[in-house]
């Protein structure tokens, strides 16, 4: 097996092998039974103990223990001696797969979950749960070549209405008349309520977590918000003539325009957007134009109205702005017209199939989300196809006036008419649920235990925002005395980085890019844990980070170190290696002339490379030196973990990007709880179970632990 050659077996006591047992066993047994005859009343149902099971669980034993401290290979090797014992083991098979697919080796994985599903019995819950893996596997590896987030309008997502944050709880009003939304990071949503003048941020499970009501005088009907480069929000006041600006924590600080027909006035403004340099855009809906200011709320012009080239604007709604180009929303004309940034029109993106579009927004791989009276849409700014993602009861009952994507790919649609705030989620991912996995189990202090728990959808998103209402951990079937939900990895900031350098001829040739790269690296924030060598061999090389000098050595590495036989695969892995364990919020930085050299592949192919990174939630990022092209393979691998290319000397440095790893979402939970089983000394396998719910949507992951050896049990 590959990973079996990948590292050096560990040196551990093996009891013999069953073909030598078998050898020895007619002398070992009739020695015994001299040795220690048996008793004259002994009990018929005596039996000898199943050697080769006891020596089997040994192995799994140490291989279970390898697992949780991220040492895969160790781990395959381990449950692999434990299958020579015992092949048709269920519990073996499936530990082997669950190795083989944090080590990247997705098609044995599912192989050896086939086999441990056929001995298990089809019908069994394990079984079925093991049918559940296989089949996300699959479905991602057919996704790989599709997009990582949003929406992709070449293929046949549809989404279907998944749940609900009602405005009304029995006779309690919680909010009234949602107009417009704004998600978060964390999975929330801050949700505009038009008819209760303020804004309400509703967490993944339906509760309102925090109320925004602007002002001492409060806001006058608010309408449109959008977040400013520096955090602040912009909140359009529909009556009240104005946008306020409120700090990133909430708090109102002051207004921008007032009523009236001038310069940087307005008649009901409603839809708002900020570009990527911070200029604001506000729909201007009584004066029937959009006004434009700069980010310190400097009022620069305004554009819509009629001319020689356009009719001009009769009921504008949503805006959109991105690349240089303004897109806007006409209810009654129902049309998309574009502009440039400085008010010149550019023409009618589409004008067909529209009933009544109302919001716009850009999701993040550059398409438009629309919402369109009862329907939403994705709509390419390019092409102009119009595709319909799903739709929400008849259009006499629902009125949609925005539609955005979630932290966690759900659109939330705001539906003013029934005054409530509509999840819709893909339909193929509300038939496969939520993908979960127990990635670790720390049980040195039993009986108290520590579930680290990885919760994604099919297409390796993380799902964030969970709390402690969302999980339920059980043994034996059981649920666990003292359930503690500890900490979520999406709020953690910590995070690490593997630098890897290429130590190829073309690269020697750039030696003072390779160090600038490397300082740049360092720059970024995040603890460097390794700099490898990707040479013949990869070496792990000698660094202060603190020390620039030091940094810089590091990253010319020694003559010697360069090779034309350099290996990258080989040195990805070990880089990849060092971040296991550590910060949750990790990255793997290659170093490149663009290449990756004739032996990238002869141990590990592209496949798995990826595989190992995608599966260990690290992102992988490749830095450009010497001008050159980056070899697909590169970019392959970075879109399948989430990861950039980065030429060396791009205006925004590669340290901006790379300060972007901290606020990732994670989908990584830890729990602690009691556990009442007993441990027969540390000998026996623990089972236990998580199970995660969120909406009408679940999934569960079963697994297991040994206690310390010598532990008799959580009474002692």
């Amino acid at each position: 097996m590959k990973a079996a050659a990948a590292v050096a077996a560990a040196t551990v006591h093996r009891p013999p092998s069953p073909a030598r047992r078998k050898a020895w066993g007619l002398p070992v047994i009739l020695l015994t039974l001299l040795a220690f005859p048996p008793a004259l009343h002994a009990q018929d149902d005596t039996r000898m103990p199943d050697l080769d099971m006891v020596y089997g669980m040994d192995a799994f034993r140490i291989g279970v223990q390898a697992y949780y401290r991220a040492a895969y290979n160790e781990a395959i090797l381990s449950f692999d001696q434990a299958r020579s014992y015992k092949p048709e083991e269920p519990l073996f098979l499936e530990w082997l797969g669950k190795a083989n697919y944090r080590a990247g080796y997705e098609d044995t994985a599912i192989n050896l979950w086939r086999e441990a599903a056929r001995a298990y019995g089809y019908s069994s819950g394990a079984s079925l749960l093991l049918g559940s893996s296989i089949e996300t596997v699959q479905t991602r590896r057919a996704l790989e070549l599709a997009p990582l987030g949003g929406a992709d309008p070449a293929g046949d997502d549809r989404f279907v209405e998944s749940g609900r944050y009602p405005g009304l709880n029995g006779d309690v009003r919680l909010y009234r008349q949602p107009v417009n939304l704004l998600p978060e990071e964390d999975g929330s949503v801050w949700t505009v309520a038009y008819g209760s003048n303020e804004i309400v941020r509703i967490d993944v499970n339906g509760i309102i977590r925090e109320r925004l009501r602007g002002p001492l005088n409060g806001f006058d009907r608010p309408y449109g918000i959008a977040r400013g480069p520096e955090g602040n929000f912009y909140v359009s006041e529909t009556r009240g003539c104005r946008v306020s600006v409120l700090d990133g924590k909430g708090q109102w600080q002051y207004y921008i325009g007032d009523k009236g027909l001038g310069p940087g006035q307005f008649i009901g403004p409603q839809g708002i957007a900020v570009d990527p340099a911070g200029y604001l855009y506000v729909v201007d809906y009584g004066n029937a134009r959009v006004s434009k200011f700069d980010p310190s709320g400097a009022f620069l012009l305004s554009f819509g109205q009629k001319s020689p080239f356009y009719e001009g604007l009769v009921s504008p709604t949503g805006i959109a702005a991105a690349g240089g180009r303004v897109f806007i929303a006409d209810n009654v004309r129902k049309e998309i017209v574009m502009f440039d940034g400085s008010g010149g029109f550019l023409g009618v993106l589409t004008d067909e199939g529209l009933a009544a579009p109302e919001s716009l927004r850009f999701l993040d791989n550059g398409l438009l989300l629309a919402s369109d009276l009862n329907r939403v849409l994705v709509i390419d700014p390019e092409t102009a196809i119009v595709r319909e993602l799903g739709v929400l009861g008849s259009a006499e009952r629902v009125r949609l006036t925005d539609a955005a994507l979630d932290r966690n790919g759900n659109v939330l649609a705001a539906d003013f008419k029934t005054g409530e705030v509509t999840i819709m989620t893909r339909m193929a991912d509300m038939a496969s649920g939520l993908f979960v996995q127990i990635e670790r189990v720390v049980s040195d202090a039993f009986p108290l235990v520590t579930v680290e728990v990885q919760v994604q959808d099919r297409r390796r998103r993380p799902i964030v925002g969970l709390d402690a209402n969302n999980f339920l951990i059980t043994e034996g079937g059981r649920p666990v005395a003292a359930q503690s939900f500890e900490g979520a990895a999406w709020r953690n900031t910590d995070s690490s980085l593997a630098v890897l350098i290429e130590r190829s001829p073309e690269a020697k040739a750039h030696t003072d890019e390779l160090a600038a790269a490397l300082r740049d690296i360092s720059a970024a924030g995040s603890r460097i844990v390794a700099v490898v060598s990707a040479g013949q061999k990869p070496l792990l090389e000698a660094f202060d980070q603190a020390s620039p000098r030091s940094l810089a050595a590091a990253a010319r590495g020694s003559a010697a170190s360069y090779s034309p036989r350099w290996t990258f695969g080989q040195g990805l892995r070990l880089a990849a290696s060092t971040l296991f364990g550590g910060a949750k919020k990790r990255a793997v930085v290659f170093v490149t002339s663009g290449g990756i050299g004739e032996l990238a592949f002869e141990q590990y192919n592209l496949s798995e490379l990826a595989a190992y990174l995608a599966n260990n939630d690290t992102v992988f990022y490749a830095v450009l030196v010497g001008g050159g092209t980056l070899d697909e393979s590169l970019r392959f691998i970075c879109e399948q973990t989430g990861g950039k290319a980065l030429p060396l000397y791009r205006s925004e440095g590669v340290a901006a990007e790379l300060r972007k790893l901290p606020g990732r979402p994670s989908g990584s939970y830890s729990l602690s709880y009691r556990s009442g089983l007993q441990t027969n000394f540390g000998k026996a396998f623990l089972p236990v179970d998580a199970e995660v719910y969120l909406m009408d949507r679940s999934g569960r992951d079963s697994a297991g632990y040994f206690a310390p050896l010598e532990f008799g049990g959580p009474s002692e």
